[in-house]
């Protein structure tokens, strides 16, 4: 479950958006830049994912409850997935608006007052994307560390934007206004596409990445060491929580007193080793050849090592 805290970051976010969209718009404005209006428009996409992100917070924060049992931490897969479309749609309206000026260039006016303008529009985003990022780190959310790295693509995006605009006023080449215009649609389109790319894979119920897996199969390879055995390894990630099953097979003669204490020592030992993991084991004996009819949910021969 997410912590309903994290809500204020979220608010951190929208309101370096609302702050960052005024004073880009008042650089655009001031200069005619495509450059900046390029920036704008990406401050406004950087709101509408802020507020899609305290929406998903909000619902992710909710507890399990009898029709969502594994708790509705997969809503913050909604909010990168529709920040990553914004993006691209955003991408395409700079794009367009980039062509139009290299068909028919204008010059450039009070470019300095512009410049100063779009740089601190840009340390406000700095700052709110060390916050975000740290946060979604700490928390394990998906949903802040993607509206971190769009703020600190957004303070890149600017800075490629003030470089082209300050080549302006010392080439007087105009071109390169909107030729770095089509550069930032095109980092834009990359960060957007990295976003759906994640956010689909979210809700694919994708594996846990391969250091936190290779953690379980260290845990499980040592009691397989001491002649317990295992297959049926699956793992899989829904936003902050990650959920890890197995079967477990033990001597048949043991009681049931015995496998149970086994298992909850395991599954100790694997929240150890992956925090916020949900751990589920199921017990089966090793003599009994029945416990090998459920080997096909492995996707190497001989078990073990799968996810």
């Amino acid at each position: 479950m997410v912590p309903p805290s994290l809500k204020r970051f979220a608010w951190l976010s929208i309101a370096a958006a609302l702050a960052t969209i005024a004073l880009k718009t008042a650089a655009w404005w001031l200069t005619g830049s495509v450059g900046l209006l390029s920036d704008a428009l990406e401050s406004g996409v950087n709101l509408a994912g802020a507020l899609m992100a305290l929406a998903m917070l909000t619902v992710a924060a909710q507890p399990p409850d009898d029709e969502h049992a594994f708790g509705h931490g997969k809503a913050e897969y909604f909010a990168s997935g529709f920040e990553g479309f914004l993006i691209l749609a955003a991408a395409v309206g700079i794009a367009v608006a980039a062509i139009e000026r290299l068909l028919h260039p204008q010059p450039l006016e009070q470019i300095g007052a512009g410049l100063v303008v779009s740089v601190l529009a840009s340390l406000i985003n700095l700052g709110a994307a060390r916050i975000l990022l740290a946060a979604g780190r700490e928390h394990r959310s998906i949903t802040l560390e993607a509206d971190a790295h769009h703020l600190l693509t957004d303070v890149w995006t600017s800075a490629g934007v003030v470089v082209g605009v300050g080549a302006v006023a010392l080439t007087g080449w105009l071109w390169l206004d909107p030729l770095l215009a089509l550069l930032v649609a095109a980092n834009i389109v990359w960060t957007g596409w990295q976003l759906l790319q994640r956010s689909a894979a979210g809700l694919m119920d994708v594996a846990l990445p391969p250091e936190q897996h290779a953690a379980v199969v260290a845990v499980l390879d040592r009691y397989r060491a001491q002649g317990i055995d295992y297959h049926a390894l699956r793992t899989r990630q829904a936003g902050a929580r990650c959920f890890v099953t197995m079967h477990v097979l033990v001597p048949g003669a043991w009681s049931v007193q015995q496998g149970h204490d086994l298992l909850e020592e395991i599954e100790a030992e694997v929240r150890a080793a992956v925090p916020h993991a949900s751990v589920l084991t199921h017990l089966e004996p090793l003599e009994d050849p029945v416990s090998g009819h459920d080997i096909e949910l492995d996707r190497r021969p001989g078990g073990g090592a799968t996810r």
